[in-house]
């Protein structure tokens, strides 16, 4: 498909992946990853895990079964909330922005919560890998810049 620009390729992948994940799948799970080259050459990946068995932590919040237990404390779940409300991540905790996008997002929020294995952390949620080389690729780009500040005002 073609899209006339970033927005309307994120929406509708987004809305695609929130429909495939609210079906009722009973197989032991499955992954969907769409990946798109954005202006500016810039890979944008968004992806979410169909079906997959959800376990229970005791001192987890309520909606955060899959997420690793540093990630779904209450004080994460607030900045979930965040993220959410200006759509950076869908319901799935998933990026809905570019990988370095992510990758900024990702050392905020560990760093808010004070994670030390942050890459590790959030490689394992988003299924990624060589998050660290997206965060330095972030750190020579102004538009990522200005994004980190955006992040750090929206979690003041």
């Amino acid at each position: 498909m073609n899209f006339d620009n970033e927005e309307d390729a994120l929406v509708f992948i987004n809305r695609l992946l929130e429909r495939l994940n609210q079906a009722d799948f009973t197989n032991q799970g499955s992954k969907i990853e769409f990946v798109y080259v954005a202006s500016g050459g810039q890979h944008v990946e968004t992806q979410v895990n169909i079906g997959a068995h959800r376990n229970t932590t005791q001192g987890r919040e309520k909606g955060a079964e899959d997420m690793p237990e540093l990630l779904a404390t209450k004080e994460a779940m607030a900045l979930w909330e965040k993220v959410q409300k200006a759509g950076y991540v869908d319901a799935n905790y998933q990026p809905l922005i570019s990988r370095t996008q992510a990758a900024l997002l990702a050392d905020v929020m560990a760093e808010r919560l004070g994670i030390k294995e942050k890459w590790k952390v959030f490689e394992a949620l988003w299924n990624r890998k060589y998050m660290r080389s997206d965060y330095n690729l972030a750190l020579t780009q102004q538009q990522s810049l200005d994004f980190q500040d955006e992040l750090k005002s929206l979690f003041q």
